[in-house]
């Protein structure tokens, strides 16, 4: 099966924020986003532990190399890769559960960013859960590569 994973950096999008937010009690396909609300989004961010936490370039080099370990680790196939400041987007056609994929697109970059010592041991890296759309056809395989490469803007 085919996926468009997408996960953010903590603490980059939190609830209340104007670009809307999904609620874990309302992911259902289809759910309306949560409403912009500057008191939710100043309650969150007060309760955070850290600051948020945004990826350089040591860092996004350290995220793709462990995400392509990880693909070729599972006998996963990778068709696109976007590692950004704030999120990362990945295409990938794996005969796991698309929350298998994301666990594990999370779980090896952490690792390797703490080998590395570019983040702390205790450092919280990603929000909670992700994205995990199934690609039903080569159109949607094809406009999510296209999306995670071509529709993000430059690179700060």
């Amino acid at each position: 099966m085919e996926y468009l994973i997408t996960f953010r950096c903590c603490g980059t999008w939190l609830h209340g924020d104007e670009r809307g937010a999904v609620h874990h009690r309302r992911n259902a396909f289809g759910a309306p986003l949560l409403e912009p609300h500057r008191g939710l989004q100043r309650a969150e961010k007060k309760q955070m532990k850290q600051e948020p936490i945004l990826l350089d370039a040591a860092m996004r080099a350290v995220v793709e190399a462990a995400i392509h370990e990880v693909v070729t680790h599972r006998g996963w196939q990778l068709h696109a890769l976007a590692v950004r400041t704030n999120h990362v987007h990945a295409v990938v056609s794996a005969n796991d559960e698309p929350e298998k994929v994301l666990h594990d697109f999370k779980a090896y970059p952490t690792r390797r960013l703490r080998e590395a010592a570019l983040v702390s041991a205790k450092a919280q890296l990603w929000s909670r859960h992700g994205s995990t759309r199934y690609l039903w056809d080569d159109p949607s395989l094809a406009a999510a590569c296209r999306y995670g490469a071509e529709s993000q803007g430059e690179i700060e």
